[in-house]
């Protein structure tokens, strides 16, 4: 049965149900539910972690009996388990719905299988309408299930020599005013902003997300790793939302905790012990280098050991895209073909976490406008 224009601007009602739903560990999900001339009955989205789904709380708006033979509008395959809440195809049968129209399948091993669910109790269902919109409003979550952890960009700066600094460690400012602009509106794209406890200590960050004097609306959670304290007057601990510390230095179990807290998406530009030790581990799945037209020689390289014994071991990338910011440049890019597999083997969701800190081998030099 082919969707029709009703269900399609009910498709598009529920996509920007959903966008008003908060990131976190479930997916933002929207659901309209239609009568079977079309009228639109109730609405519903999800509010968070433990709160009715999308179609539970559409539901919940209707008296008993009210959505037989309705269709229901949703933005993401029903869910077929239990957890906090009850399967979401049950409650749609058990509704009496009649048919469900909706965007993206459901990745997950125990939650995904819904339309099964439903057709074999007899629901009409449709996949696929609007689909594209409907990642862009879940990429980080969607990204975030594939990976089992948050999606990882590691940014530096740096002169084309290749140095994050002097030698004498002064840094402020390599690039120019327009860069470093364009790493503040990075930053208030993501989740979380992690810097090393070196990076803390040198050049006390407030590590918020600015447009110009002004706060951006939005602004990530800052991590710091490392096994030294944090000062109790540290620039940091004012920040907007409360600051998260590792001491571990275990990436993936850090990775992992920020996974369960919610997080999709963490922007590290903390100095180059802890940018190195992301790309060695196999876990930056995207790289911001950010190209300043000065040379400053010394030994304050951007980064510094990355696993690379030979250059067989060498971590090919793939530019997408080269930005040109003011007198500066921006290479993105992201782990070459063949290595993306090795990256994702490396980083499958673990059952046991290794806690062991291990001390920083030096004080962080200043990094420039990445950590201000």
């Amino acid at each position: 049965m082919a969707v029709n224009e009703t269900e399609r601007r009910a498709m598009t009602r529920a996509l920007e149900l959903a966008a008003l739903g908060p990131r976190g560990v479930n997916p933002q999900v929207g659901a309209v539910i239609l009568s079977p001339d079309g009228t639109v009955l109730s609405e519903g989205w999800h509010r968070g972690a433990g709160t009715p789904h999308a179609e539970v709380d559409a539901l919940s708006k209707l008296a008993p009996g009210a959505a037989q033979g309705a269709t229901a509008v949703v933005t993401l395959e029903p869910c077929n388990h239990t957890g906090r809440t009850g399967p979401c195809a049950l409650a749609l049968i058990d509704a009496g719905v009649a048919r469900v129209v909706y965007a993206l399948d459901d990745p997950g091993e125990v939650s995904g299988g819904g339309a099964e669910r439903l057709r074999a109790a007899g629901v009409s269902v449709d996949a696929g309408e609007q689909a594209r919109t409907a990642h862009a409003v879940i990429d980080g979550w969607l990204t975030a299930q594939r990976l089992g952890r948050p999606h990882v960009t590691v940014k530096w700066a740096q002169s084309l020599d290749g140095r994050a600094a002097a030698s004498d460690g002064t840094s402020q400012w390599i690039t120019g005013p327009v860069a470093r602009a364009d790493v503040h509106r990075r930053r208030s794209l993501a989740d979380a902003i992690a810097v090393g406890t070196g990076t803390v200590l040198a050049d006390d960050p407030a590590l918020t997300a600015r447009d110009g004097a002004t706060l951006y609306a939005h602004q990530p959670v800052p991590v710091v790793i490392g096994a030294r304290s944090t000062p109790v007057d540290a620039a940091i601990r004012r920040h907007p939302h409360p600051p998260i510390f590792h001491a571990a230095h275990d990436l993936s179990a850090v990775l992992g905790d920020l996974h369960e807290r919610g997080i999709q998406s963490v922007f590290v530009e903390g100095g180059p012990t802890l940018a190195s030790a992301f790309v060695a581990a196999g876990l930056a799945d995207r790289v911001l280098v950010y190209l300043a037209p000065v040379l400053l020689g010394g030994d304050r390289l951007a980064l510094t050991d990355v696993g690379v014994a030979s250059i067989a071991d060498a971590h090919r990338l793939t530019i997408d895209e080269w930005v040109p910011l003011g007198v500066d440049l921006l290479a993105m890019a992201r782990p070459a073909l063949g290595i993306e597999s090795r990256v994702e083997s490396r980083t499958e969701p673990r059952t046991e976490r290794a806690t062991e800190p291990r001390t920083e081998a030096r004080t962080e030099p200043r990094t420039e406008e990445g950590v201000a």
